[in-house]
């Protein structure tokens, strides 16, 4: 899919124009971030989609010691993204002179960025390359058919000699203590679109049963709030730890409270906003597949695992 002449691409450059940068994770102010994906998330998903892994994109250059890709005098700021999918479909792989050759999956606005920062396993690990725009094939063949983030599918990507330059050292990428809380920005920007949708429940549940499901959602989203400050916080403080369990436990919760908000507003409101009204339909839709970014239950069975190895793990 060509995303050029697609409104989005509009969107995300006025976005980015009028806030070109975020606070960087663990800079002190990483509850703001946070706040801004959130606000992201509320807006449109497909917007967030890009702009998160872009922002992702330049505190991963910064922690790695890369400087970012600069605007040329009047043009916009240069569209990043993180394209780090593996699995038996990815078959990328760098040659003895540093070349990317075969297919990376799940490659978010494959014709939208202006460079993407590609991981490739090797012998000695992970590595990270910057390759800049021009330099991939997306695979056209493959179809999108989820009704949600239609806006920005992600498509296999083809990379043929491909020069990229080498971003850090081999499982740099993996080993930062960012890598984690950038999966925490994440889960900030499920949290977002998820209150979109328990806002549009509000004006609709002042009594009976559509006020008791309103007051379920009260009890799901102000403790996936708390648990997302307090890990800001956390972070801000000890910038170098990477906060892994914590962040694992943060993306479960808002993974589960927007998984509820999604159940709880459909029961409130009924079919008709998700028939009738195209922002409401497709942020529903949007955000059923965008927290299937979760590893679910892999995460819940690594957290059960270390608690069985804790003594009293939940004192209060």
């Amino acid at each position: 899919m060509n995303l050029q002449g697609n409104p989005l691409v509009d969107r995300v450059r006025s976005w980015l124009q009028n806030e070109p940068a975020l606070p960087l994770p663990g800079g002190g102010d990483t509850l703001g971030r946070w706040r801004a994906l959130a606000r992201m998330g509320a807006e449109d998903l497909a917007l967030a989609k890009v702009l998160e892994a872009h922002h992702d994109a330049i505190a991963i250059l910064h922690e790695l010691g890369k400087p970012a890709l600069a605007a040329p005098h009047g043009r916009d700021v240069p569209l990043h993204a993180v394209w780090a999918a593996e699995g038996p479909a990815c078959t990328l792989r760098v040659d003895e002179r540093g070349r990317l050759d075969g297919d990376k999956p799940w490659c978010s606005g494959a014709s939208l960025v202006d460079a993407a920062l590609v991981t490739v396993r090797g012998p000695r690990g992970t590595a990270l390359y910057r390759v800049d725009t021009g330099q991939w094939t997306a695979l056209s063949e493959q179809q999108w058919h989820a009704p949600g983030m239609t806006m920005i599918p992600s498509t296999t990507v083809h990379f043929s000699r491909v020069t990229a330059e080498p971003v850090g050292g081999p499982d740099a990428y993996l080993d930062r203590p960012g890598f984690w809380h950038g999966g925490a920005g994440v889960a900030a920007v499920w949290y977002g679109a998820a209150v979109a949708l328990a806002e549009r429940m509000r004006p609709w549940c002042a009594d009976g049963l559509r006020a008791r499901l309103l007051g379920e959602v009260d009890l799901i989203l102000p403790p996936a709030a708390a648990l997302l400050r307090e890990l800001a916080g956390a972070i801000d403080a000890a910038p170098d730890n990477s906060f892994q369990e914590d962040v694992i436990r943060v993306r479960s919760v808002v993974e589960r409270a927007a998984s509820r908000v999604l159940d709880l507003a459909g029961r409130a409101l009924g079919p008709a906003p998700m028939c009738l009204e195209p922002d409401h339909a497709q942020r529903w839709a949007d955000l059923a597949v965008f927290i299937r970014q979760s590893h679910a239950d892999k995460d819940w069975a690594w957290l059960g695992a270390a608690r069985s190895r804790q003594e009293a793990p939940w004192t209060l």
